[in-house]
């Protein structure tokens, strides 16, 4: 019996979610997340971000913004992390189906954009030669409760991201756990006047199948500070003493209290 309320447990909070990463009711639902991360290249004596930002503008125009199977795509740099040649590539779909038409569609539209061959390799030769081989693939799937932008940023952002751990507790219910996250995404993370925009995840496809994703986006690293101080002052005004030590007794069995910390800058003026 354990066994199977276990089961039932881990299967849903892996397979029932969904949200939508965009403001409006209309919008196609994004469903998963793909993020490469990628490495610079250290090697490169010419390295300019500006001929970096440049040569990805020209990309994103000539081929990302006119793929129809992808959503939404970012870049975002290494701020505060463990390795400061780290690159994050993010991408959003609306389907698994659509993440295996995107880079086929995205090939065409290389060729559309380059029909000349030499020209179009001249052209990938010199993207490729600002980042190493080395770089590694996750998908996630976008989970509900998000807190999104207001409007597609126009200056870099700082992005704050939390990743968790599920612990799958026997003793869990999915319900239980639903209401306590909810209830806090609404009183917390939603009334936080220094968060600009939330986005929850989780692993789908990857090397960790525990892994509960956060991403917060705030103004600078200066903001961020606010909004972590914030975030206990939003909890004492919403629940009493006694509320808050049953929702902690609650909670932290559905997570394994090991946690890890990223900090990014979003890069303006290079996402769809």
């Amino acid at each position: 019996m354990k066994t199977i309320k276990l089961f039932t447990l881990l299967a849903a909070l892996f397979f029932v979610f969904n949200g939508n990463l965009n403001a409006q009711e209309d919008e196609k639902a994004a469903k998963y997340i793909t993020r490469t991360t990628m490495h610079w290249n250290m090697n490169k004596d010419d390295f300019s971000m500006k001929d970096w930002k440049a040569i990805e503008k020209e990309y994103l125009d000539k081929v990302v913004m006119k793929n129809e199977h992808i959503m939404g795509a970012s870049f975002f740099m290494h701020q505060f992390t463990a390795d400061n040649t780290t690159l994050e590539y993010v991408q959003v779909f609306e389907s698994w189906d659509a993440i295996e038409k995107a880079a086929d569609r995205s090939a065409e539209l290389a060729e559309e954009a380059w029909p000349d061959e030499k020209a179009r390799g001249d052209f990938f030769d010199k993207r490729n030669d600002f980042y190493s081989n080395e770089h590694s693939d996750e998908i996630y799937a976008v989970m509900g409760g998000a807190k999104p932008l207001a409007e597609m940023p126009t200056k870099d952002l700082t992005l704050y991201m939390r990743i968790r751990h599920f612990a799958f507790p026997e003793d869990g219910t999915f319900e239980e756990w639903k209401e306590l996250r909810d209830s806090y995404l609404e009183n917390v993370v939603h009334k936080n006047e220094y968060v600009l925009g939330y986005y929850p995840s989780r692993h789908y496809y990857g090397t960790d199948r525990t892994e509960y994703i956060e991403a917060f986006y705030v103004e600078d690293v200066a903001a961020l500070d606010k909004m972590l101080d914030r975030m206990p002052e939003l909890v004492e005004e919403t629940w009493s003493e006694e509320e808050r030590k049953e929702r902690g007794r609650k909670g932290s069995k559905y997570y394994t209290g090991v946690h890890e910390d990223y900090i990014y800058t979003y890069v303006s003026g290079l996402s769809k």
